[in-house]
C-alpha cells in the first residue's frame, strides 16, 4: 500500500509538469515491481482519470487550456479509447510492450525536431483534431497511457502549437481518453480497482504540485526535460523486452 502512495505521488508530479497522463511512466513502473503488463495497463488507466481532471482544472485557472480544440480532440480520443478493450485482451504482453516502445520512439524523434517555440500560425482544422484524438485514443489506451505520449508532439511538431497550450491540451485529451479506456477494460475484467484506488487518490497530491511548475519553467527546458523523460522511460522499456 505505501510502495503504491509513493509511486502514485511521483507519476502525479510528471504527470502535471509534462501534461501526461501518467501511464509512461507508471506502466513500466508497476512491470518493474512485478505487475503483469495487461494488469498494470488497467491500473494506470484508472490512476489517469484521477491526474487528468485535477491537472486540467489547474491548467484552466492559469489560462493555459484552450478548451474549444481540447474538446474536439478530446471527443475524438474518448471514441476511439472505445476499442481499447477489445486491442488489450486480443494481443499478447509482449506485442504491447513493443508498441509502447515505438511509441516513445516516435514521441522522442518529434520532440527532438520540434521548435520549442513555433514558427507560425497553429493548424486548428476541426476533422483533423478530431481524427487525431480517435487514433490516439484508441492505441494509446490499448497500452496503458492516456495520449498525450502521442498527441503532444504531434500538436507541437506537426501543428505548430506552443509547447505550453499543447502540454495543457494533452492532459485535458486524457480525461477522455482515460474514461472511455476505463469503461472499456472494466467491461473485460482488466481494471484492478483496488491499486488503481490507491494510486489515483496518491497521485493527486503531485498533479497539483506538478501543474504548477509546469508553469513556472521556460518553453526549452520544458522540450528539453520531456526529451530526457522519454528517453529514461525508452530505455527502462527496451530493457524490459530484451531482458
Amino acid at each position: 500500500m505505501l510502495e503504491l502512495g509513493l509511486v502514485g505521488v511521483g507519476v502525479g508530479f510528471v504527470s502535471g509538469f509534462f501534461g501526461i497522463g501518467g501511464g509512461t511512466v507508471l506502466v513500466p513502473a508497476l512491470v518493474y515491481l512485478g505487475y503483469d503488463i495487461k494488469v498494470a495497463i488497467g491500473i494506470s488507466v484508472m490512476q489517469m482519470v484521477f491526474s487528468s481532471i485535477l491537472g486540467s482544472y489547474v491548467n484552466y485557472r492559469h489560462g493555459k487550456l484552450v478548451l474549444n480544440d481540447g474538446l474536439l480532440v478530446g471527443l475524438g480520443g474518448f471514441v476511439g479509447a472505445t476499442q481499447s478493450g477489445v486491442i488489450v485482451a486480443a494481443l499478447s504482453g509482449q506485442m504491447l510492450m513493443a508498441i509502447f516502445a515505438l511509441a516513445l520512439v516516435f514521441s522522442l524523434y518529434r520532440f527532438v525536431r520540434a521548435p520549442a517555440v513555433p514558427s507560425g500560425e497553429a493548424v486548428r482544422s476541426r476533422p483533423l483534431l478530431f481524427g487525431l484524438g480517435f487514433f490516439v485514443g484508441m492505441m494509446a489506451i490499448s497500452i496503458g497511457i492516456g495520449g498525450a505520449l502521442f498527441l503532444t508532439p504531434v500538436l507541437v511538431g506537426m501543428m505548430r502549437y506552443d509547447i505550453k497550450r499543447a502540454v495543457s491540451m494533452g492532459l485535458f485529451f486524457v480525461i477522455f481518453s482515460s474514461v472511455s479506456g476505463f469503461i472499456s477494460m472494466s467491461y473485460h475484467g482488466l481494471i484492478d480497482y483496488h491499486a488503481g484506488l490507491v494510486l489515483g487518490i496518491a497521485s493527486l497530491a503531485g498533479v497539483y504540485v506538478g501543474a504548477k511548475q509546469s508553469h513556472v519553467v521556460g518553453r526549452k527546458k520544458q522540450k528539453y526535460l520531456l526529451i530526457g523523460l522519454y528517453a529514461i522511460l525508452l530505455a527502462i522499456t527496451l530493457n524490459k523486452l530484451l531482458g
